[in-house]
Formats: structure tokens, C-alpha cells, sequence
């Protein structure tokens, strides 16, 4: 899925155009907007009465002598996606885009967002709310808050980074940021906000798993012996490292297996904090939480962490973090000089390079994930003729058709189903009241993912059913070339990611054309679909083999189309005439791109034969799978897209009818 934007944009003091991961809803179509400027003011049927919400909240402040508070858009543990319970400027605002910071004052209420969700901002917000589509907030801030005014913000929704930067900016200002330990919104909110999730939190079985919570422990213990700085402890605030550290999952979080917990370790003593009464006897015992030895887990409540951390921290201690995960609430309770700082935690780096076990589960699913997109295509191809296909009624057959494979536990994020203009905006979701008719004559473009035991998956394919013009054709194969340069590059051990990201590029530049999001990111075994650090961003660290990251160039049209190829691809060594270190990728994505839309004139000998070289992996790891499941008529669509390509112009998919080609398939079956 395209990455607009990330890792670094944890909405500092700048507004900026980027935002992790995919939106929840994004919704830029319809113009049944606000209107403040009537009288009365125009307010349409989507947007939220929050008048009773800001006064509440403008009482806690004036109680507490604010002249203004902040409310981001994230939860105690920086995840990119979060629960109800923590939809704090959602509630306050009435948007619910995925991506924004909300600041009230006494006076005023105000709203930052990026481009994706202007829209949305004005059909969801009455009009207590400014939306401010450009601009810097600490200068709004500086506008509206008297001198002496004191700007409250709940320090564990604020990252380390995020915190400095609006306290730099402030310093001299006359202007004090002040931490408010007690969150506002959560004071005002009261009965009606959601209640933390309480579903079991349960082991993986063994099946499904690279290495023991014991071996994985021990492997950061090393690690810390071995570290310079000698730390004492590992404390871990990011829910997939607990989740990774454990092999336990659950379900608090949308689309990511997660659970709300901290974990602290030392050389002789594990404490993981989080609800106790969600483990089962037998998930207690296989933490060894009865005992109290060095690989024995404490389990303590998810409240305390604070008073642990902070009690733990008054001895002779050095405590290692990641700071990219870290709140500024956390970061507050250690003394300075008791602190290792790195960007991200050893579990973090860690989990980024799988093991031969856990390289071999994520290429099984991405097998199986095959077999999902791959019948949805087909669906695709035989019912958007008849007209009775919409982008919406699309995301969820495919949703419908993960959910029949094995070993699936929900999508990895909302579908990106868009049509024609629509997939000009490259991270559109439609919803059921608004959406578009999926056509013969316009391009289709489809990210989306699943969550399974074995792996994370997530791939992105645009198709056309008709008759593409030719810059859309020339756009396709140029976006196709971007991916294949990336995918056959040959490199240098260690080398970062943003240092060969232009080879994806390349061919879009040479004639002008350009795409404005990221270019790929990791992923996890049943875990992120925007696994970090690793990635093509300069924030990203270096490639190493057994990483796993998408390659996703693409390129928009604005109010005609959009265009993105996405495969997942595993960092391998590279076979090199004399000898060295050297790295390439495996592509194991599964899903053959779009005939009618390649240009093959375009393409080299070398590209072309790497083609061809892709689609019989295809057909031999995928050909298999359809044939025992006995799907005859995808067995056959496959073989047909997945047929050599030559020099000569490709002829188009739709000239062959299925029924044609799955009775030759059913013939070559039964021979």
C-alpha cells in the first residue's frame, strides 16, 4: 500500500503532508459541504454537534488555568492505527479522518489535516471548528494564546520528538507547554467513551512461530551485554514489540493483532504489564508467571507501569529505549542520565530480519493471499460487464474471499478500492453510502491486505477491462519498470534503503513523471503491515538479508486515474561474478500484472526476461495451490495472464474468453 508519507511526520509543529499508514476512511467524494459563512450556517446531515463537548472541555481547562489544549491523533504507544477508546479528537471534533490534530483555546477550536481530508473535514464538522488547511500551529498558537498563557497536552500521546519540537518553538514565547497527566478529553468524555478492549490474549501456536519468547529473550539479553553502554533494562512501549517479544496476540487495535501492554526486562527478571484477567490458565503457564526466575513473567497491572518504571529507575540503572515509540510521558519518568537512547528499541531491529522459519511462514501466506486476489479478479472480470459491481461491494468480496482462506484472521487494513478518478487520490477508501461504479472503460486500482496466522500480507494491482489510451498504457509500464529495477537490483550489504529508492523512479522521471508517497515498507509475521524500520525512507535503517518490504512505485493523474503496482519482496544474497556481500530481492507476491495495460515496446530484454522469469514462479508456486483446490476457472485465467510475454505488442487479456480458456485447462488436467 502506498506509504505517503512516513516516518516522520508525527505531527510536530508543522503542519505536514504525511500521515503512517492507511486512512480509516477516506472520503473525498461529495460536495454536500458546511457553510459557515450563511445565516444560520449551512450544516449538512454528516456533520456533529460539538458544542456540549468544547464547553465541557473548556471548564477542565479553565480549572487547571489553560489557555489552550492540544489533541492528537494517536495513543499512549505511538501505534499508526487506534481503538475507539482512544479516538480522542475524533470525539471532539466529529472527524474522523485518520489523519489531524485538534487544538482548543477558550476562545477558539481548530483543526490541522492533511490535503486527503479536506473534504471530509467540512461535511463532518459544525462550526465551532476552523479548518486550517495550511500553516503552522505553534504560530496559530502564538496568535491566540495571550502572553503568559500556558498550552496543556497529555504527555503519553506526545512522542519524544513531537515534545521538544513544541517546546523549542514555544521557548521565549512567554508561553509555557505544561504537561497534564490527566488526559481532558478522557474527563469529559466519561461514561460515554468506549471501554478498553477484553478479549483473550492468547499464544501463537508453535506452528506459526520463528523462535521461543525464551530464545527471543535471551537473544536481547545478549544483546545488552554486549552493548557499550552496559544497559540494565529494556523497556518496550510499541504494542507490536510485546506482542513480537511473547508470540501472544489479541485484538485491541484495528487491523493489527495487538494488545495494550509494556514490557520491561532486565538480565534476571521479565515484568509485562497489561490485564491480567485476559489470559487463560494455560497462556499463564506457558509465560511461566507462577514463578520468579529470570525467565518467569511478572505480570503487572497495565496501570502501573508508571510508578514501576519510575520506581525502578531511582536505583543504579541504565535503561534502554527506542525513542520513535517512546511518549514523552515514559521518556519523563527516567532521569536523563539513566537513559540509552537509540531511534528504535533492539526488539524492534531484531524482529525486522526473519529467521528461515518465519521467511518460510510470510511466503506461505502470500501463497494463499494469491489464490484470494487472483479469484477476485476473475469475479471481477466476469461481473463489472454486467454493471453490478461498485468500488465498495468490490472491497468487500474480496474481504469475503480471504475470509474462505486458511489461517485468516481479518484484512491489514482498509481496502483501497477506487475507480477511475477516484484512484487518482492513492490512499481513497470508498464507504457504503458513497462510492463508484467499478466500468469497462476505466482503470481499477486495488490495495489491500490480510492478516493471517502464518503472515501479513499486502499488495496492490491496477487493472483495465477495455481500451487504455496510450499515455495510460505508457504511465502503467513505466510505474511496472519502476518496480522491476528496484525488485532485480543488485547491492551492497548494509547499504539504506532511501540510497536506491530512485531506481524506482527512474523511468517515471525520465519523462516528467513523478509519484509523491513512499516508495515501500516492512512488514510482519501477523503483525504490522507497515512493519519498521524498514523501509526506502532516510529514517529507515539499513538493508539487511531476511527483511522483508514492499516496493510500490505508482503514478496519479489527478481527476482521471491512478496507477500502483505493490509486491512484498524479501532481501536475499545476490549471486555476483567475483566475490562480495551483496543483496537483491525475491519478490513473493504472487499475482500477474496487467496484460492490457503493458506496454512491451517500453520494456528492455532484461526487464522483459525478468517478466517472464516472475510469471512462471507464479504459475509454480500458485498453479499448484488452484489445481488441489480444484479452481479451475482462476487455474486457467492464471496460465493465460501468466503466458511469456514477447517483443512484439501483448495481445489483450479480454480476447480469449475465460470459458474458453478454462475448458483447455480442464483438457491439460486431465491429461
Amino acid at each position: 500500500m502506498a506509504w505517503a508519507r512516513w516516518g516522520c511526520c508525527p505531527w510536530l509543529v508543522l503542519l505536514c503532508a504525511c500521515a503512517w499508514g492507511h486512512p480509516k476512511s477516506v472520503d473525498l467524494q461529495g460536495e454536500d459541504v458546511r457553510n459557515c459563512s450563511t445565516s444560520p450556517p449551512y450544516l449538512p446531515v454528516t456533520a456533529v454537534n460539538t458544542t456540549a463537548q468544547l464547553v465541557a472541555l473548556r471548564q477542565q481547562m479553565h480549572t487547571l488555568n489553560l489557555s489552550a489544549y492540544i489533541v492528537p491523533d494517536t495513543d499512549a504507544h505511538m501505534s499508526e492505527y487506534i481503538g475507539e477508546h482512544d479516538e480522542r479528537r475524533a470525539w471532539i471534533t466529529g472527524f474522523t479522518g485518520s489523519a489531524g490534530i485538534a487544538v482548543v483555546t477558550t476562545g477558539k477550536a481548530a483543526l490541522w489535516t492533511d490535503s486527503r481530508y479536506w473534504t471530509q473535514a467540512e461535511r463532518q464538522m459544525d462550526c465551532n471548528w476552523e479548518l486550517h488547511r495550511e500553516g503552522n500551529i505553534v504560530t496559530w498558537l502564538l496568535d491566540e494564546v495571550p502572553a503568559g498563557g500556558l498550552v496543556g497536552f497529555d504527555p503519553f500521546l506526545f512522542s519524544i520528538d513531537s515534545w521538544e519540537s513544541y517546546d523549542t518553538a514555544l521557548q521565549g514565547s512567554d508561553r509555557q507547554l505544561v504537561s497534564i497527566e490527566a488526559n481532558l478529553v478522557d474527563l469529559v468524555w466519561g461514561s460515554e467513551r468506549p471501554p478498553v478492549p477484553n478479549e483473550p490474549i492468547y499464544a501463537l501456536q508453535e506452528a506459526f512461530i520463528g523462535s521461543t519468547w525464551q530464545e527471543k529473550v535471551a537473544d536481547i539479553r545478549s544483546q545488552m551485554q554486549e552493548h557499550r553502554e552496559a544497559p540494565t533494562a529494556v523497556l518496550l512501549s510499541a504494542l507490536d514489540e510485546t506482542a513480537w517479544l511473547f508470540n501472544l496476540r489479541s485484538s485491541d487495535i484495528p487491523y493489527n493483532p495487538f494488545f495494550y501492554s509494556y514490557t520491561l526486562f532486565t538480565d534476571s527478571s521479565i515484568r509485562l504489564f497489561v490485564n491480567k484477567s485476559r489470559f487463560s490458565s494455560e497462556t499463564l503457564q506457558y509465560l511461566n508467571s507462577s514463578c520468579t526466575g529470570s525467565m518467569c513473567v511478572q505480570l503487572e497491572d497495565y496501570s502501573q507501569v508508571q510508578d514501576s518504571v519510575k520506581a525502578y529507575a531511582s536505583g543504579d540503572v541504565r535503561i534502554w529505549i527506542g525513542t520513535s515509540y517512546t511518549t514523552y510521558g515514559i521518556y519523563e519518568l527516567i532521569p536523563k542520565e539513566k537513559l540509552i537512547e537509540d531511534t528504535y528499541s533492539p526488539v524492534m531491529v531484531t524482529k525486522a530480519v526473519k529467521n528461515s522459519k518465519e521467511q518460510a511462514l510470510l511466503k506461505a501466506s502470500h501463497v494463499r493471499d494469491a489464490v484470494a486476489v487472483i479469484r477476485y479478479l476473475v469475479w471481477l472480470e466476469k461481473n463489472v460487464p454486467k454493471g453490478t459491481v461498485d468500488e465498495f461491494s468490490g472491497a468487500e468480496q474480496l474481504n469475503k474471499l480471504r475470509g474462505e482462506e486458511e489461517f485468516f484472521s481479518g484484512p491489514s487494513f482498509e481496502t483501497i478500492s477506487a475507480s477511475g478518478l477516484n484512484a487518482a487520490l492513492a490512499h481513497y477508501s470508498p464507504t457504503e453510502e458513497l462510492h463508484r461504479k467499478l466500468s469497462s472503460d476505466e482503470m481499477y486500482l486495488v490495495d489491500s491486505g490480510g492478516q493471517y496466522w502464518d503472515g501479513t500480507t499486502d499488495i496492490t494491482r491496477t487493472v483495465h477491462w477495455g481500451t487504455p489510451s496510450a499515455f495510460q498504457k505508457e504511465a502503467y509500464t513505466r510505474v511496472l519498470i519502476g518496480n522491476i529495477d528496484l525488485s532485480r537490483l543488485v547491492f551492497p550489504a548494509a547499504t539504506s534503503g532511501r540510497m536506491v529508492e530512485a531506481f524506482a523512479r527512474k523511468a517515471l522521471w525520465d519523462v516528467g513523471l513523478n509519484y509523491y508517497h513512499g516508495t515501500g515498507h516492512g512488514i510482519g509475521n501477523f503483525l504490522c503491515v507497515h512493519e519498521w524500520p524498514v523501509g526506502f525512507q532516510s529514517s529507515n535503517i539499513a538493508m539487511a538479508k531476511g527483511m522483508f518490504t514492499s516496493i510500490e512505485p505508482g503514478y496519479y493523474q489527478d481527476g482521471e486515474f491512478g496507477i500502483r503496482i505493490e509486491d512484498i519482496a524479501l532481501v536475499v544474497e545476490a549471486e555476483t561474478k567475483y566475490p562480495g556481500t551483496y543483496l537483491t530481492f525475491e519478490v513473493v507476491s504472487f499475482v500477474p500484472y496487467d496484460r492490457n495495460l503493458i506496454d512491451v515496446s517500453l520494456l528492455s530484454p532484461e526487464q522483459l526476461q525478468y517478466v517472464n522469469r516472475y510469471y512462471q514462479t507464479i504459475r509454480e508456486k500458485v498453479g499448484p495451490e488452484l489445481q488441489r483446490r480444484q479452481l479451475l476457472e482462476e487455474f486457467a485465467w492464471l496460465q493465460q495472464h501468466t503466458e511469456p510475454l514477447s517483443a512484439r505488442a501483448p495481445h489483450s487479456a479480454s480476447s480469449v474468453s475465460l470459458s474458453a480458456v478454462s475448458a483447455l485447462a480442464i483438457l491439460s488436467w486431465s491429461v
